[in-house]
């Protein structure tokens, strides 16, 4: 069956298409050593690589990031609450110039180091991750997905999922933080179960 035009647009995918509509992305900081100091540089292109302790990122070497994993062979992973959407942002300062001053916006922002790697987490986010590096995959355009084991993982107990807890209760009281792309967010407090299938199994 034809798309009807009347309702859809073709995008022209000689471009990227990504600017044209919205998606619901994470949003997350990723924290890693930089020489004598430490870089933090906010994601959303950002997930569980499946069903086991594995995760991953899309960064670019333009940014030290990708540098920094490479070298270190570690990385951290802080996942704001909303409250936290403009320390989110302004993870992102270091990056966007040459001079000093981007560095002391990064010593001004809430951090707390890892308990088992040389890297920061997001103070007050309500989960994190320690990941060891394991590959990264380069030739996604100008892009390269970074891919790491989790080795350890930390959660705030009010986000802790329990078989006593309704779960639309808990997401009201502990929202969390969801990105537009590209350039809007939202907090989420209202959710529904999902309708699997029945006998559906990840």
């Amino acid at each position: 069956m034809a798309i009807p035009k009347s309702k859809f647009v073709e995008l022209d995918n000689s471009r990227p298409i990504w600017e044209r509509f919205f998606t619901v992305a994470p949003l997350v900081v990723v924290g890693t050593r930089e020489g004598e100091s430490y870089d933090m540089a906010p994601k959303h292109m950002a997930m569980p690589l499946g069903q086991d302790n594995f995760f991953g990122f899309i960064c670019t070497p333009r940014h030290s990031t990708y540098h920094n994993v490479r070298r270190e062979g570690f990385f951290t992973v802080s996942y704001p609450k909303p409250g936290q959407v403009v320390l989110a942002s302004l993870s992102a300062s270091p990056r966007c110039g040459e001079g000093g001053d981007e560095k002391l916006i990064l010593q001004g922002l809430p951090l707390r180091m890892a308990p088992s790697v040389d890297a920061p987490f997001l103070e007050g986010s309500y989960l994190f991750f320690e990941c060891k590096h394991l590959k990264t995959v380069d030739g996604f355009g100008q892009h390269s997905l970074i891919c790491g084991r989790i080795t350890a993982a930390f959660v705030d107990e009010a986000y802790l999922r329990t078989s006593e807890q309704d779960e639309q209760e808990q997401i009201y009281h502990s929202p969390l933080l969801a990105y537009l792309a590209y350039g809007r967010f939202a907090e989420i407090r209202e959710t529904r179960a999902f309708p699997f299938p029945r006998d559906f199994k990840n």
